[in-house]
């Protein structure tokens, strides 16, 4: 049965309220029947995981799945901890690709081949959890990034609407035409917002540049990328980097109250944007969503299929499970990565791993637009990992977050900041 977000939530706020006062060392469940614990954060604003541990309760009522809350901004570090001092749940959420090498070249996930192969291809993203072809994770949910765009704004500044032919120069051209027609309609709006994330550059020139390998360690795929943003930051299309970092700007408001015209975010910012509207923490305004610009004219077009990047979001066996729960857990991997669970997530607004199987249900939802372009960009796109699975990819990350923070803020020119990168990239990482 779907619950509405307004439902979910106030479920999760009383959960969370309760799991404060709870112990999770026993194996039982309160009233008999075995008890599994999952790993989640955020409990009051995120619904997936208590909409995930009731479903697989009423598909299974012999199991009860009880949920542990870490910290949302100090989850990895937080749960390295508590797997060292054999106190992680039993299953917990890999949150994004960049720790995944860490957890499973610590022996600290379970092989789950065996659930991966009942999954079978529909749960997209499963290869990054695989090595030596075993597979030590599955994914629940994977969000790709698109393009948000806010239509009263559009009409107001008289500018037409995505249609998913969009390059980034076009996308460059679409802002400054929003901005300069927004000012003169009397709008402060301006043509888009660009999140103060590395990935709103280095995710899309990864993913869509061909050729491009950050492993290799040369990063100059990445320089027409920031020339272009550092251009729109110039010609007051978008905030500046400086003043967003300095006010702690949020991607939700800027768009949210309609500071901004067009954004490029993940599509789990669907769920957000509609619960917030519903709750008036938002405006009331008609959007629609179209795939993200393309690096050229070769994936664009509702013929193609555009490129675009996000990690899937996955789960895994703690490899310090009691054996007697291990078959608990991996049916609840199978219900979460599987059509129940996926429709469970489509019903509150989530983007699940099995996409095609959700998107009838998904587009029934109160607040989700049903435009055709709309509904293309959810279910057609090529998504590459934003953090690929490598012993260096958090050391990678960490060099490459530095040069956006240089460039971005104009500490460093681009070609400077690149180079110095490198050589970083080299020395501290590559040749380690």
């Amino acid at each position: 049965m779907k619950r509405s977000i307004s439902a979910v939530l106030g479920i999760a706020v009383a959960a969370s309220m309760v799991l404060s006062g709870c112990g999770g060392d026993g194996d039982s469940a309160e009233g008999g029947g075995l008890k599994l614990t999952l790993a989640g954060w955020s409990l009051a604003t995120t619904p997936e995981f208590k909409t995930l541990a009731d479903g697989f309760h009423t598909a299974n009522p012999d199991v009860t799945v009880e949920l542990k809350e870490y910290d949302a901004s100090n989850y990895d570090t937080q749960m390295i901890a508590d797997l060292s001092a054999g106190k992680a749940p039993d299953v917990f959420v890999q949150k994004n690709l960049k720790n995944f090498y860490t957890y499973q070249n610590g022996k600290q996930l379970l092989d789950v081949s065996d659930v991966a192969g009942q999954l079978g291809d529909k749960a997209g993203g499963m290869a990054n959890y695989q090595v030596d072809g075993k597979t030590y994770a599955v994914p629940y949910r994977n969000d790709g990034w698109v393009l948000y765009y806010n239509k009263g704004l559009f009409d107001k500044a008289k500018v037409a609407y995505p249609d998913g032919s969009w390059t980034w120069d076009d996308y460059a051209a679409a802002a400054k035409k929003l901005s300069t027609g927004l000012k003169s309609a009397g709008s402060q709006a301006l043509g888009t917002y660009q999140h103060n994330w590395q990935s709103t550059i280095q995710g899309f020139a990864a993913a869509q540049t061909p050729g491009a390998n950050w492993e290799t360690g040369d990063f100059s795929y990445l320089k027409p990328y920031y020339v272009r943003a550092l251009d729109l930051q110039k010609a007051k299309a978008q905030v500046d980097f400086g003043t967003e970092t300095t006010n702690k700007l949020t991607y939700q408001a800027q768009f949210g109250k309609q500071s901004a015209a067009m954004m490029v975010m993940g599509t789990w910012f669907i769920a957000t944007l509609r619960a917030q509207q519903e709750k008036g923490d938002a405006d009331k305004f008609e959007w629609g969503i179209a795939p993200a610009p393309q690096f050229d004219k070769s994936t664009t077009g509702t013929a193609k299929t555009p490129v675009t990047f996000g990690d899937p979001t996955g789960l895994g066996i703690n490899a310090g499970i009691d054996k007697k729960k291990v078959d608990a857990a991996k049916k609840f991997l199978a219900y979460a990565a599987g059509p129940q669970g996926s429709k469970a997530l489509a019903g509150i607004g989530i983007t699940p791993a099995d996409t095609k199987s959700v998107t009838a249900d998904f587009f029934t939802l109160s607040g989700v637009p049903n435009d055709d372009v709309t509904k293309f960009a959810f279910g057609t796109r090529e998504t590459k990992p934003e953090n690929p699975v490598s012993k260096h990819t958090a050391g990678l990350l960490n060099v490459l977050n530095d040069l956006h923070t240089a460039v971005m803020s104009g500490t460093k020119d681009v070609d400077t900041a690149i180079a110095e990168a490198q050589t970083r990239a080299k020395n501290e990482v590559l040749n380690k």
